[in-house]
């Protein structure tokens, strides 16, 4: 506490009116002043004492209590922060601060830190928040102490009014070299089958020249290539299956890192079918063949191409040719010349009636290895000598029939396979609910290597999968599945099933038999295993950090799934391996924006600092770190040199009492006022 003593007004009159009045009195003594008049003087001494008793001046002596000024110091807590002996540098500046505040009681301290975010350094955010609770007219001045990688750096500075210095401290070596990969443009999605074309840059502080890129996708095998360096390079990555596709992109390291972090990338392009067409030949109309037809209409990514043998070449009758409502079934523009643009080719109760030639059979055949889909459903025909499984196409068919065929009710079952195969997996009914509806009539067949499904109750396969080559190709053992698209005795589920079957000959890789995938919640990996067998692999955990760990995969309640989960460790892309199968995840973004430039820069807040009149400093690294020296300056001073930064002084006080003495007692000038006047009228009387 301190005493002050101070002048203070209260005028009984407003201010102006007293000073027209006294401007009025001084303007007639003067005119008589210059017209040689008596008593000019005395007359205008007693208008200024008037002006005195209006103004009521008073001495006030009053206890003050003085009112520590407040310091604001944000502190980049980011991730770009740990590079070097950044944090390390930070520390010993705010420690600095610190004793700076004990040491001074009219300085106080408000902390606050720059945290990680997904977008990056947000200096702006700690900021407001800091100054929300401090008074503007106590603010003694602002110190950031960052590397200057500031993501929401104001771009008008001088719309952020502080009405105090704000200081710069840049953590870090400025002159510091490093190499980074950017992404420049990347598709959000593409097309199944066509590539994704996206666009890179490597940029090298310390080199130019070309550098090795390697390419991913989805953690497989790496594809490498040169790249000009500060140039960007367009590069077209497959797109594969439906869904997320990660391209994973890295440089080689360049003479000079501050970290390998920036050296990856990562682009994610979400996969989507084009419309899928799908070529279905329906050997003979039968009850199942509208159920095909409608269960493929039903889907609107689907385009169809339905033919039905009505009338082959064996069946004479007498009806003329231009009384036919058919058409002859184009065999050579659907198998020879467009056969590749279907997705899916469906035989339907097919029997060879010399339609179709030996050649076109073994071109289908090449189509499925080559990484076509086929699915057969058989009738009768499949167990006689005209069955297609008698043509080439019996290379890539996955089942061989014995020549019988099986009559009889019965409820098809799913296997042990099936009830861990996804694309039959939870099909079945719940324990205490109806069972699947019967069929009539199965084709005796032996399976020839893949996954069998679904079966009778006496072991006779009814669905077969199996890969081909490149492709996929599937069997249905029986024409009665219609009987459950109708709700016979409950029906079942062939919608689903047969989507599935669908999609798995089209190679979707979450129905695929052994599969890995994973995905990151709330900063969670989960990792799942599909697989046939009854255990799973250990799952080897690469984290981007460059640790690892390896761990055992555990059961779940649904048969074939094993599921792993882990903390997740750091930000970027994890890979992920249990045996044979790869796969990659994204910790945050995929391409974090605070790694995007690690080197440090006083640009970003220049502006900042030069509005205020603040300063600048670098205070360098760990082992080799540089403080400024701190002042205390007053408000209208400089607030920054070339060794040293300023707070401003802004004395502010709170009063704790006051005494008021009146400097003009109305007794005591009314005298001297009469004294003046009778001065003047002497004066004036001579």
């Amino acid at each position: 506490m301190f005493e002050a003593t101070t002048i203070d007004f209260a005028p009984i009159l407003p201010v102006g009116v007293i000073a027209l009045m006294s401007g009025a009195a001084l303007a007639a003594a003067l005119a008589g002043a210059l017209m040689r008049l008596n008593g000019w003087l005395w007359r205008s001494l007693t208008a200024l004492l008037i002006a005195l008793v209006l103004l009521n001046p008073s001495l006030v002596d009053e206890q003050r209590d003085p009112l520590p000024d407040i310091a604001v110091v944000l502190t980049d807590r980011t991730e770009s922060m740990a590079i070097g002996g950044r944090s390390e540098a930070a520390d010993a500046a705010l420690a600095e601060l610190r004793s700076l505040a004990e040491r001074d009681d009219t300085l106080e301290l408000v902390e606050a830190e720059m945290t990680r975010s997904p977008d990056g350094s947000l200096m702006m955010d700690a900021f407001n928040s800091a100054l929300a609770g401090v008074p503007r007219d106590r603010l003694a001045g602002v110190v950031a102490i960052t590397d200057g990688q500031i993501h929401d750096a104001p771009g008008d500075a001088n719309a952020v009014d502080l009405g105090a210095p704000f200081h710069h401290l840049m953590a870090g070596d400025p002159d510091a070299g490093d190499r980074r990969l950017i992404v420049v443009e990347s598709p959000r999605y593409g097309l199944v089958g066509d590539p994704a074309v996206f666009t890179v840059r490597v940029e090298d502080d310390a080199m130019s020249g070309t550098a090795t890129v390697t390419f991913r996708i989805d953690g497989g095998d790496p594809v490498t290539a040169r790249v000009a360096i500060g140039e960007d390079t367009r590069v077209e990555a497959p797109i594969d299956h439906r869904g997320a596709n990660v391209v994973e992109i890295e440089v080689e390291p360049g003479p000079e890192e501050l970290s390998l972090v920036n050296n990856r990338a990562a682009v994610s392009v979400t996969g989507v079918r084009d419309r899928l067409r799908v070529l279905l030949v329906t050997g003979e109309p039968h009850n199942g063949a509208r159920a095909w037809r409608d269960l493929l209409k039903s889907d609107p990514s689907v385009d169809l191409v339905h033919f039905t043998i009505l009338r082959p070449p064996d069946r004479q009758d007498a009806t003329p040719i231009d009384e036919l409502a058919l058409i002859a079934f184009p065999t050579r523009e659907l198998f020879a010349e467009s056969l590749d643009e279907f997705d899916l080719v469906i035989f339907d109760r097919y029997r060879r009636r010399g339609i179709m030639p030996p050649l076109y059979f073994d071109y289908i055949a090449r189509y499925v290895e080559n990484g076509g889909a086929l699915l057969v459903t058989a009738g009768p025909p499949f167990a006689a000598p005209v069955s297609i499984y008698r043509t080439p196409l019996a290379a890539v068919i996955p089942a061989r029939p014995t020549g019988y065929v099986a009559t009889g009710p019965f409820r098809p079952e799913l296997t042990d396979t099936g009830a861990r195969h996804p694309v039959t997996a939870g099909l079945a009914p719940p324990e205490g609910e109806a069972p699947w509806g019967r069929w009539f009539r199965r084709i005796d067949a032996t399976p020839l290597g893949g996954e069998t499904l679904l079966q009778a109750p006496d072991g006779g396969p009814l669905l077969v999968l199996s890969h081909a080559g490149d492709g996929r190709a599937a069997i249905l053992l029986s024409d009665q599945s219609w009987l459950w698209g109708r709700g016979f005795e409950g029906g079942g589920p062939d919608a689903e099933m047969f989507r599935r079957v669908a999609h798995w000959l089209m190679q979707e890789p979450e129905l695929d038999e052994e599969h890995l995938s994973a995905v990151v919640r709330d900063g969670q990996l989960e990792v799942q295993r599909r697989t046939l067998a009854q255990t799973a692999p250990p799952l080897d955990i690469a984290w981007p950090d460059g640790s690892g760990e390896t761990v055992d995969m555990q059961a779940g309640d649904t048969p074939g799934l094993f599921t792993a989960e882990r903390e997740g460790r750091s930000t970027g892309l994890v890979r992920l391996r249990s045996g044979d199968l790869t796969t990659v995840a994204a910790l945050g973004p995929l391409n974090p924006r605070e790694y995007s430039n690690l080197v440090p820069t006083r640009e970003l807040l220049t502006g900042l600092v030069d509005t205020s009149d603040g300063g600048f400093a670098a205070i360098g690294e760990a082992g080799d770190t540089v403080l400024p020296q701190w002042r205390r300056t007053r408000a209208d001073a400089v607030h920054a040199g070339r060794s040293w930064l300023g707070l401003k002084r802004n004395e502010r006080f709170i009063v704790r009492a006051a005494e008021r003495t009146p400097l003009a007692p109305a007794l005591i000038v009314l005298l001297i006022i009469l004294t003046t006047l009778g001065l003047a009228w002497r004066r004036e009387g001579r």
